[in-house]
């Protein structure tokens, strides 16, 4: 019976190992696949700064006063101060009130202008590249003077002029820039242009303002571009308030999706307000003139930045830092001064002018900051 129990003994223990050596292992899981990593779109963001004053209007005391003989002018020196301003920023709008309409034809003044090349040739070295050539003297002197003006600004390298075309094709052309990655596209229209008529088979000569029309041209760029600038030469001379229409107008275009309106051809500044997104100057006043009374040769500066946030498929667009401020054009020589360089001796009084013109620029609108000059 020992002998027995002694022999299985061992032959048991060997089955036991045999069985746990031969033991199935258990199926192993198999690793989860692992989640995919989403990556935060990132964020980009661009910016360009924008300056505009108004009207360049060229009476005979401005451009004799820039008289250099052999029927040639030089404006420059009357832009000492502000050309140091201007070329800060990336876009810089002014409104050429006075045809520019060839040499050839005769210089002229009220009622009739027509001015020199000089004026808009020493604009852009002071760094305007945003032009408006659609106001009331846009056709003083004819076709030919309108058609002259046309192809002189569409021939100036890096400068946007609109309002005043040499054909229907010109016209009716899209034409779209960019700055700093932020595309934008300019319109310029005109109340009137004095009860001259257009000559007919020939309204390309000069945008006049109607709803239907501004509609059309908004539509054709509107989802092309960042931002839409309507130059809007409208409302009454020598009034500080908007009228009803320009208001209308301004609404009106606003709901059309226009994002910046610059206005001009009172002669004297108005305020600056948002309608809803939409920026609305409404007039900047003189930039340069020979009109003769205090608020006449007050012209307003105004300031922005445009701001483009992209993340992912989500573009935001948004309009900041919005500001004004004051210079005036002083006689003896004639040059364009901002306030905060001038004195009793240029301007007597000029502290308390300026505290009563630049309460205008923010009257509709506190957010507007006043003051660009240090």
């Amino acid at each position: 019976m020992f002998k027995k129990i002694k022999w299985i003994l061992p032959i048991l223990l060997l089955v036991f190992l045999m069985t746990g050596c031969f033991k199935k292992e258990e199926p192993k899981e198999k690793p989860k696949d692992k989640e995919p990593i989403v990556e935060e779109p990132k964020e980009e963001n661009y910016s360009f700064s924008l300056v505009a004053v108004g009207d360049a209007l060229i009476h005979n005391g401005i451009y004799n006063s820039a008289y250099v003989g052999n029927n040639n002018y030089d404006f420059k020196k009357m832009f000492t101060h502000i050309k140091p301003i201007i070329q800060q920023y990336d876009l810089a709008f002014y409104n050429q009130e006075t045809s520019i309409g060839g040499k050839d034809i005769g210089v002229s003044t009220y009622p009739n202008f027509n001015s020199p090349d000089e004026i808009g040739l020493d604009l852009i070295d002071a760094g305007f590249n945003l032009i408006n050539l659609a106001t009331n003297h846009t056709i003083d002197r004819g076709a030919k003077a309108a058609t002259y003006s046309a192809n002189f600004w569409k021939n100036q390298k890096d400068v946007y002029a609109v309002g005043n075309y040499a054909s229907q094709e010109d016209r009716d052309e899209v034409i779209i820039k960019e700055k700093n990655g932020i595309s934008y596209s300019m319109l310029g229209y005109t109340y009137g242009t004095n009860g001259i008529a257009i000559p007919a088979g020939k309204d390309y000569l000069v945008n006049v303002y109607n709803y239907e029309k501004a509609k059309a041209d908004i539509e054709r760029v509107r989802d092309k571009v960042d931002i839409l600038i309507v130059s809007m030469h409208w409302g009454v001379e020598y009034t500080h308030t908007p009228t009803a229409e320009q208001k209308k107008q301004a609404k009106d275009l606003a709901d059309l999706g226009v994002d910046i309106i610059i206005g001009h051809h009172p002669h004297v500044i108005q305020p600056i307000e948002f309608i809803g997104d939409t920026l609305v100057i409404y007039s900047l006043g003189n930039f340069i003139s020979g009109q003769n009374t205090e608020a006449q040769r007050t012209g307003m500066m105004a300031a922005l930045t445009v701001n483009k946030k992209v993340k992912g498929d989500d573009v935001t667009i948004e309009i900041t830092d919005v500001k004004g401020d004051l210079f005036y054009t002083i006689w003896g020589p004639v040059s364009v001064v901002p306030f905060n360089k001038l004195n009793d001796g240029l301007l007597y009084g000029y502290q308390s002018i300026y505290t009563k013109y630049s309460n205008i620029i923010n009257q509709y609108d506190d957010s507007v900051q006043v003051g660009i000059f240090e």
